[in-house]
């Protein structure tokens, strides 16, 4: 491939979860990966298509999560493009919108758009598509950080990868869906099939290189190990226990809310606690 496309990145607000948007800018138009929360970054990410000056080809989804598709309506403003996602994650944002509109209304007000938009496009494992020359390959994961997961390479050679929330860049990560087995096997299969120099745009933060690996799942372990440790007869102490120790392996609170709401369903998982945090 002769064409060597530019990488734009969007980032928002830590009040909208400090997500990562990217343009992939090619000659002739643009491919958009993610399209924020927020009714405000979402419309700041179409602006930003526009001053490019080149049309919205597509946009491919990383994963299920509502900071990654819930400024679809925004970011594609009517247009009649392909939305793209492997199956699981287009069941699952189906599937769960109602139920995170309950819980994003209340927090969002209005920045939560009312019309979602969904994907309207399904890709399989390894399936490759190909826009103004640049070729973009799937990886279905299945359940992994979110309840689907759905990275995507640019390019042949698996240098340049769209990672999403595989690994978040030093800032605290969201484990309430309860997939920590899957994300720490997905963590050593992606670690093994990457090249060591590749780049990893991810959805939080970045990008990270190889070495961000290791503290992904450190991070995830030591998660769960303050829960089990933790003490849940008096479940108000373990939870301040388990933010305490959290602090230790990363003293900065950036996305603090998001380790703090995923100690309670976790801890259910784990058979510890019942859950009231968020499904």
């Amino acid at each position: 491939m002769n064409t060597t496309p530019l990488i734009h990145r969007r980032s928002s607000s830590a009040e909208a979860a400090l997500v990562n948007a990217y343009l992939v800018e090619t000659p002739k138009g643009v491919v958009a990966v993610d399209s924020m929360l927020t009714v405000s970054d979402s419309r700041a990410l179409r602006r930003d298509v526009e001053a490019l000056g080149k049309p919205l080809l597509a946009v491919l989804l990383t994963q299920s999560h509502p900071d990654h598709y819930g400024g679809l309506t925004e970011l594609v403003a009517g247009d009649d493009i392909p939305i793209i996602a492997t199956r699981g994650v287009q069941e699952v944002i189906r599937r769960d919108d109602p139920l995170k509109e309950t819980i994003l209304r209340p927090m969002f007000g209005d920045e939560w758009v009312a019309e979602r938009t969904f994907p309207n496009t399904t890709v399989e494992d390894g399936e490759t598509l190909e826009f103004d020359r640049v070729r973009f390959t799937a990886i279905d994961l299945g359940p992994s950080e979110s309840p689907h997961d759905n990275p995507w390479l640019l390019g042949d050679d698996e240098r340049i990868v769209f990672l999403g929330d595989q690994i978040y860049d030093h800032v605290h990560c969201y484990l309430a869906d309860g997939f920590f087995e899957e994300w720490l096997s997905n963590i050593e299969a992606l670690r093994r099939r990457f090249p060591r120099d590749a780049v990893l745009h991810v959805g939080h933060g970045g990008p990270v290189d190889a070495h961000a690996w290791d503290w992904q799942r450190g991070y995830i372990e030591m998660f769960v190990d303050a829960i089990r440790n933790a003490d849940w007869s008096r479940p108000a102490d373990a939870k301040a226990g388990v933010i305490a120790r959290m602090r230790t392996y990363l003293p900065g609170d950036e996305l603090q809310f998001l380790m703090e709401l995923s100690i309670e369903p976790v801890a259910a998982k784990l058979g510890l606690a019942s859950s009231t945090g968020p499904a």
